[in-house]
């Protein structure tokens, strides 16, 4: 208690964790709420949080509760998935998917993410290697990988993103959130936009979020 009426006035660090992904995660209080941070962004909760639940209003809460099941790319500590749960009210399938133990760990240590088990699996696994092996349709697909404030150059490969495109149901959404800190960023998720047949796809960019996020919805038409 004393730590969160602290970190009203100044961070309160919690714990930190080593991770092979991100080097090293940061559980810290600030506000009055738990948030994960790595070196040099917000990792879960906290601001990520803000821009995801942005996304997810933009595709729309109620279009989202209809929905028979969501695939989240980069599950974090779980700050989409409490969206989806608590506030969307979305109670239908989830599979997540998150490669980084560490973060798992704080997920369920610190944030209670197993409070949501039911009708949720999550697949500690590769992102690249879990969508090229499924074969489940889904009418949500919710990407948000980073290591650190990195993305993997892997999520801007046309082969990825044509299996992508395979998993999306018709009339579903792909909601990415992609980091911009460079021109160089710019070019690379103007580039990814081609990668989606104009006749096939409607795409949505929504820059500026929370300042270096720029979110993209991308429709499936048919």
């Amino acid at each position: 208690m004393i730590k969160k009426i602290l970190s009203y006035f100044t961070p309160v660090i919690e714990k930190k964790i080593p991770s092979k992904v991100s080097q090293q995660l940061e559980v810290a209080w600030i506000d009055g709420h738990l948030v994960v941070d790595t070196k040099h962004t917000n990792y879960s909760y906290g601001n990520l949080e803000k821009v995801l639940k942005n996304g997810l209003s933009f595709i729309g809460f109620e279009k989202i509760k209809k929905m028979d099941k969501v695939l989240i790319l980069g599950l974090g500590a779980g700050g989409v998935l409490k969206t989806l749960r608590d506030e969307v009210k979305y109670q239908n399938a989830i599979d997540s998917v998150e490669l980084d133990e560490a973060i798992l760990f704080i997920g369920k240590k610190y944030f209670d993410i197993e409070k949501y088990n039911t009708n949720h699996v999550i697949h500690n696994i590769d992102a690249f290697e879990f969508v090229l092996r499924s074969k489940e349709q889904y009418d949500l697909i919710i990407i948000d990988i980073f290591q650190d404030a990195r993305m993997p150059d892997f999520l801007f490969e046309r082969y990825f993103v044509e299996k992508l495109q395979v998993l999306l149901n018709p009339k579903g959404f792909i909601l990415f959130n992609t980091i911009v800190l460079t021109k160089e960023d710019e070019a690379r998720n103007e580039q990814f936009y081609t990668l989606f047949p104009k006749e096939s796809y409607s795409i949505r960019s929504y820059p500026k979020q929370q300042k270096y996020n720029e979110l993209l919805t991308i429709k499936k038409l048919l």
